[in-house]
């Protein structure tokens, strides 16, 4: 072997022993991600899937979870994008108190969150007693699932769509508005389609979320049930045998729906046309 081969060796192995040792240790993460979902996927044998699932119980909580999570994650996209371009664009005081407010209901307990949620629309709040006079409870309810899933889901897209329209050239966006195109315009036509991957992203992490809401959901609506309420109530009384349906359904909901998000996400933005 000449010295430049032996150098080449040399300095290739020096460029793979930390990437082996990465992928050692991120591989003990992936067996620890992937053993639960192999053990509990291995139960399915012996539980009636497709019995538990056509229950109305179950049918029932799988319909309001199918109502109220989109409905959540529309809300959070349409109040939380504006509030992500801001956010990134303009600098005011108060700024980081509403940044921090923002992350706040990601780091408080989904309990904690539902807790503070009844303490504004619970039935002997003002609020609360002013919806239910007009008919339109705020707990106990499927409006109540909603507030719920959109005060622990909402930040998901804030935060993602924020990051996503910070990685805009705002050259871009001043040559917009060179050419003639207002503030809305520009949004529209510039802002909005760069940063459409970051924003898919967070709709993604917002849905993902809100469908999967327990916490929040069983202090301010615990009826009508959803799937991780019903789960839970399958679970105290019958073990994880009992839940195994519900639990293969919300996670085949969730796998579908993030699939479907990556194809159409694929799509190339403006920035590579």
């Amino acid at each position: 072997m000449s010295l430049v081969d032996a150098t080449r060796s040399a300095t290739r192995s020096r460029r793979l022993s930390p990437l082996l040792v990465f992928g050692v240790l991120g591989g003990i993460l992936l067996v620890y991600f992937a053993l639960p979902f192999v053990v509990f996927l291995g139960r399915t044998g012996s539980v009636p899937v497709a019995e538990t699932l056509s229950q109305t119980a179950s049918r029932t909580a799988v319909r309001n979870s199918l109502l109220t999570a989109p409905v959540a994650t529309a809300i959070a996209t349409v109040l939380g994008v504006p509030l992500a371009y801001v956010l990134a664009r303009e600098t005011f005081p108060g700024k980081r108190l509403i940044e921090a407010l923002v992350v706040l209901p990601l780091v408080v307990p989904p309990v904690v969150g539902g807790a503070m949620l009844l303490s504004v629309v619970g039935r002997f709040t003002p609020i609360g007693a002013a919806a239910t006079r007009v008919g339109v409870p705020l707990t106990d309810s499927l409006l109540g699932v909603v507030l719920a899933q959109t005060f622990v889901a909402a930040p998901f897209v804030v935060i993602t769509a924020r990051a996503g329209f910070g990685a805009v050239d705002e050259r871009l966006e001043q040559a917009s508005r060179s050419l003639g195109y207002g503030p809305l315009a520009t949004f529209r036509r510039v802002s909005l389609p760069l940063a459409s991957r970051a924003i898919v992203a967070g709709v993604v992490l917002t849905f993902a979320r809100a469908i999967g809401e327990f916490g929040a959901t069983m202090m301010v609506a615990y009826n009508p049930r959803t799937m991780p309420t019903r789960i839970w109530v399958d679970f105290i009384a019958g073990g994880i045998d009992a839940i195994v349906p519900l639990a293969l359904a919300l996670l085949a909901i969730t796998l579908v729906v993030v699939v479907t998000v990556q194809r159409f996400a694929g799509v190339p933005t403006v920035v590579e046309r």
